[in-house]
């Protein structure tokens, strides 16, 4: 009778502790009864132990609410005797776009089967693909980090629901540290630092445990990016080493190309001009030598071109101070890239504004910046320093009157 690490990891995603999970499947029979509940942290306890593996009842809709999901999918048996329960996979959705479109549920029932096969790793690679299509129109929403941290749950209920062999077990551990590291790029993109720093953690030793180095490399290359968006480029250095150094960035050209790439625009935060040159030359060098048939993980192909390329050398010399460079690098990047790089474009295009109001052209800054308007998290907070950049530089200009006009429907609505 083992621990029930599928809980464990759920709770770990939420940064629940056992308090807090009895607490709130408490409030969550509150809602349910009208009653309040009493549950104890000794119930939490045993059901991560192991030592409660078929929760009464009352247990169970309390987990559902909770977690949003099946107590299977937690790990658990379902009771031998319980009143028909609303479907937690109808009731829990998430949202795919900015405006608010409902689309499939959070945690889809798994299959009957008690051996997980190869089939299943199938159906979490397609689950897969949906996440990174998601990231790459919109980014950053809460609800793709959520469904990133279910699916997640769902590969590693399938481990510890059945028997498989080595080689889907490793391929369902592989897609466990994928779909978490989708979840902590999630929570990287839309600002939410500590719940980005609980992923790494988590993902960290799922690709460990998976022996995937392509999902290792993912993951420590993220690291890389957090710790460079927290300010603390030593660390972020240091996590990017390890993703470069490793087999596949040796191997393949691409990864070494975004590994190269990556430190360019860390280093921009050194302020080593001459490091970030030489970074930038040898991601140019080592994306040349790639052979473009060659099979390679969805989530590298879905996004990472010369237009990557191109943007982290234009935040890499943004960081410098190099402006001229750096609006160069964004042109080349805005052209490059592919359609459906939403998120990618407007980043790009508010970077793009930065560059020039770092030159001093105003009036086509404050263009350029309204072009870049959207709810994601890391655009808006740049449109903001963009807004005190420009009335520090120039407040009584027509350009920052501009900025100002513009905004003022934004500020009325909220």
């Amino acid at each position: 009778m083992g621990a029930n690490i599928v809980l464990k990891q759920r709770m770990d995603d939420l940064g629940l502790t056992q308090e807090e999970l009895a607490a709130r499947m408490n409030d969550a029979l509150a809602e349910i009864t009208g009653r309040p509940g009493d549950i104890s942290d000794r119930t939490v306890r045993n059901l991560l132990s192991g030592s409660t593996r078929r929760p009464i009842a009352r247990t169970c809709a309390a987990l559902e609410k909770v977690f949003g999901c099946s107590v299977e999918d937690l790990g658990f048996r379902a009771p031998r005797s319980a009143a028909p329960r609303e479907d937690p996979v109808r009731r829990r959705t998430f949202m795919t776009s900015a405006t608010g479109t409902a689309a499939t549920a959070v945690v889809p029932a798994l299959a009957g089967s008690t051996r997980a096969g190869q089939g299943d790793v199938a159906r979490l690679q397609a689950k897969f693909a949906a996440i990174i299509d998601q990231d790459h129109k919109y980014g950053g929403l809460i609800s793709i980090e959520t469904r990133a941290s279910a699916l997640a749950g769902e590969a590693l209920s399938l481990l510890q629901r059945g028997s498989a062999g080595q080689r889907v077990r490793s391929s369902l551990y592989a897609a466990a540290a994928s779909f978490t590291s989708s979840a902590m790029w999630a929570a990287i993109d839309g600002r939410r630092f500590n719940e980005a720093q609980r992923y790494f953690d988590r993902a960290s030793s799922l690709a460990a445990m998976s022996g995937d180095a392509t999902i290792q490399f993912r993951i420590w290359s993220h690291a890389g990016t957090l710790y460079r968006h927290l300010g603390r480029p030593i660390d972020a250095l240091a996590a990017n080493d390890v993703a470069r150094g490793l087999p596949v960035a040796r191997r393949d050209p691409v990864f070494a190309a975004l590994g190269h790439a990556r430190h360019a625009a860390i280093l921009g935060l050194t302020h080593d001009a001459v490091a970030v040159d030489r970074a930038i030359g040898q991601a140019h060098a080592a994306y040349a030598r790639a052979d473009p048939d060659e099979h390679r993980p969805a989530w590298m192909t879905a996004f990472f071109d010369q237009a990557e390329i191109e943007s982290l050398a234009l935040t890499a010399h943004l960081a410098l101070g190099n402006y001229e460079r750096a609006e160069a690098h964004a042109h080349r990047c805005i052209r490059l890239l592919r359609p459906h790089m939403l998120r990618s474009r407007a980043i790009a295009t508010a970077r793009l504004a930065h560059a020039q109001l770092g030159q001093g052209d105003l009036e086509p800054a404050v263009t350029t910046a309204t072009r870049a308007r959207t709810t994601h998290p890391r655009v808006t907070r740049m449109l903001e320093e963009f807004g005190t950049k420009l009335h520090a530089a120039a407040p009584r200009s027509q350009a920052a009157k501009a900025w100002d006009e513009y905004n003022e429907p934004r500020r009325d609505a909220e």
